[in-house]
């Protein structure tokens, strides 16, 4: 059943983009959405059954791809990354319906986004090397055409396709170039094959094989140093693909780190799983502190991906190091907990990324600056970005905090340790935690008092009124999952152990959920998100009535952040600027920011100033002292290599004659 539920979602999204290419305009919007979820809903049904039965579905032909067999094998850890892609594709849709402009309507676009959706369905169940590529880049592809969709009229557009395209098609070199050789040597493209072999194989191979395919998936998830794409695209993207991007696709990155290094190769020396975590902890602390100081509301949440994704890369890496070092069972806790954050920030992210093309939509801009009052002006979209920024932030009951709390668990416990690689590598991984989670708190502090508390700031942000009910409806589902899944964790519990025991090969006795209470077999600790949804209820209802209580007499209404003022207006309020500006002075050294100050002086004399304004720009360290001097070293290779063809026979001859005599003497 699982197996034909798979077949008809991929049937139904190929038939949902024939139907964005020739459907009237009027119709090719809702004919897209409905065949798009219904191959969702067939993807997630068939993901639950085999969470459910354990059993895998297999799907295999020789008639689609010449030379080779398309064949998916959907088991417990794909089934879980399906699921995740699922339900956010969905919401995706649904959103797009009421979603306007950014060129989705078009016929490239409608029959492109379907297609993105149907890859992020399959990608996790290819089962041979030439299916996973085939499908790896397809899904490559089309998230590329839909951040180009708007690069008629916005040129910020073209450049961030520039960049994704370059970043993306590297990392699908390395990746192909790592599962070639794995293949070859393993004589076999079967993953299940691979399996078997991978373990075995010489050291060098496998050391080889692992870091060309963590480079590949790590520029996909977003990963420091390879993230540079992120900021770029995610903004400029449309709404739903931001959300869609952001949300699924960065997880087939950690996907990818945990099939072959767990999966294919079964485990390795602890040097690659050190490696692994700092990673992760150089991700969550630049993505962190980058989202914290931006004040375009995509770029922020652009770079909080990096910072979780570095989250989801510490869990992976301690998983990786304690089994290296013979901790089983803690090695099983650390990737459950890596898999609960993967689940969970799709979760939040898509209804923040969601929430945020909403915004976008109704202003017209994502300046945090520009920005205010949203909260009384857009009375349904508001509470929905600030109830992701709260599970994001990883505050209780919502779902950020109970991953989070796992993996902080994992870490916790693999110390006292003797092992030295263990005894430098947690301490360094709870001190990134920690860091990460305060920078983040910071962030969405910034992000919801700026842009949704206080007064508007001009008068297109004034006017603004609520998204279409259906924009609302697709954002608002993730919203109240993240409400869910944080008091009752032990729904999606139990799949993500599967899919780690999957992944790890291992029978090791699970952390348990008991009832509302969240106990760890083997590893001393626990959490009743329940009751501690509830405490907070009572103490919120506690407070409140002590206050009404109390309460002597009338009280006296002043505008918010009014200071007790009766007048107040938007320029005596703080900006998202100004409220990184401490964190802007702490971290120069790393941020490094660029100070500009243009004074105008009077007509009448230059000893008067009319007026002064200071601008701060912020650069992305990496791209400025490692991507933008490699640039510059290519365009002069390129610009040395087209002096070459000058059309002369003899420079040709003698170009000949050279390479001749080189493969000469390498034959020799």
């Amino acid at each position: 059943m699982s197996a034909a539920l798979l077949a008809a979602a991929a049937m139904l999204g190929l038939l949902a983009s024939g139907a964005g290419a020739v459907a009237p305009v009027k119709l090719r919007a809702v004919l897209t959405v409905i065949l798009t979820v219904a191959a969702c809903g067939c993807a997630g049904a068939a993901a639950v059954e085999v969470l459910s039965t354990g059993h895998t579905a297999v799907i295999e032909t020789g008639s689609l791809m010449p030379l080779s067999r398309f064949a998916l094998g959907l088991d417990a850890l794909g089934a879980l990354f399906t699921l995740v892609a699922a339900s956010i594709g969905a919401c995706a849709m649904v959103f797009r319906l009421g979603y306007a402009g950014h060129g989705l309507s078009s016929r490239t676009a409608s029959s492109t986004l379907p297609l993105f959706v149907t890859t992020l369905l399959l990608v996790p169940a290819a089962s041979n090397v030439t299916t996973f590529l085939y499908l790896w880049e397809l899904m490559a592809l089309t998230s590329l055409v839909l951040v180009l969709t708007d690069h008629r009229h916005r040129p910020e557009v073209q450049v961030a396709g520039q960049w994704y395209a370059v970043m993306t098609q590297l990392g699908a070199a390395a990746i192909l170039i790592g599962l070639v050789l794995l293949a070859t040597r393993a004589g076999s493209q079967s993953f299940t094959a691979i399996a078997e072999r991978g373990p075995r194989l010489t050291p060098s191979v496998r050391d080889t094989v692992f870091l060309l395919t963590l480079g590949g998936f790590a520029s996909k998830a977003g990963a420091v140093p390879l993230h540079v794409w992120l900021p770029r695209a995610h903004p400029e993207a449309p709404g739903p693909v931001s959300a869609l991007m952001s949300a699924a696709m960065v997880n087939l990155g950690i996907y990818g780190i945990v099939r072959v290094g767990d999966g294919l190769l079964g485990g390795g020396p602890a040097w690659w799983w050190l490696l692994v975590m700092a990673v992760g902890a150089l991700s969550a602390l630049f993505g962190s502190l980058h989202s914290a100081t931006s004040t375009d509301l995509k770029r922020l949440l652009a770079y909080s991906t990096t910072d979780n994704v570095g989250l989801m890369l510490l869990g992976v890496g301690a998983s990786g190091l304690f089994a290296a070092t013979g901790h089983r069972t803690l090695a099983l806790v650390a990737l459950a907990a890596a898999l609960l954050h993967v689940a969970f920030h799709a979760v939040f992210k898509g209804s923040l990324f969601l929430s945020a093309g909403s915004v976008q939509q109704a202003t017209g801009t994502r300046d945090l600056d520009s920005l205010g009052g949203l909260l009384r002006a857009m009375p349904v979209s508001a509470p929905i970005f600030i109830v992701g920024a709260l599970a994001i932030a990883a505050l209780p009951p919502l779902c950020g905090f109970v991953s989070e709390w796992l993996l902080l668990q994992a870490m916790l416990h693999g110390l006292p340790s003797s092992n030295t690689a263990i005894a430098i590598a947690m301490p360094v991984g709870v001190g990134a935690l920690a860091l990460t989670g305060g920078l983040t708190a910071a962030t969405f502090v910034k992000a919801v008092g700026i842009g949704f508390l206080g007064r508007p700031r001009n008068e297109a942000v004034a006017t603004a009124g609520d998204v279409p009910r259906s924009m609302a409806t697709g954002a608002g589902v993730l919203a109240t999952a993240c409400l869910v899944l944080g008091v009752a964790p032990f729904l999606v519990l139990p799949a993500v152990l599967d899919a780690a025991r999957t992944a790890t090969g291992t029978t090791i006795a699970d952390p348990l959920s008991r009832g509302w209470s969240l106990g760890l077999s083997g590893v001393h600790g626990a959490l009743a998100p329940g009751l501690i949804a509830a405490g907070l209820t009572l103490a919120i209802g506690l407070v409140a009535g002590a206050r009404r209580l109390a309460q002597v007499r009338a009280l006296r209404h002043v505008e918010a952040w009014g200071c007790g003022r009766e007048i107040q207006t938007a320029r005596m309020q703080y900006t998202a600027t100004s409220f990184a500006e401490p964190l802007i002075r702490v971290f120069d050294d790393v941020l490094q920011p660029v100070h500009d100050l243009d004074i105008s002086h009077t007509a009448e004399s230059r000893y008067y100033v009319e007026s002064a304004r200071f601008h701060t720009s912020l650069e992305d360290g990496f791209e400025r002292h490692l991507y933008r001097p490699a640039t510059s070293m290519l365009r002069w290779w390129g610009a040395l290599t087209r002096r070459i063809p000058n059309g002369s026979v003899h420079r040709y001859l003698v170009f000949g004659f050279v390479a001749l005599v080189l493969v000469l003497v390498v034959v020799a």
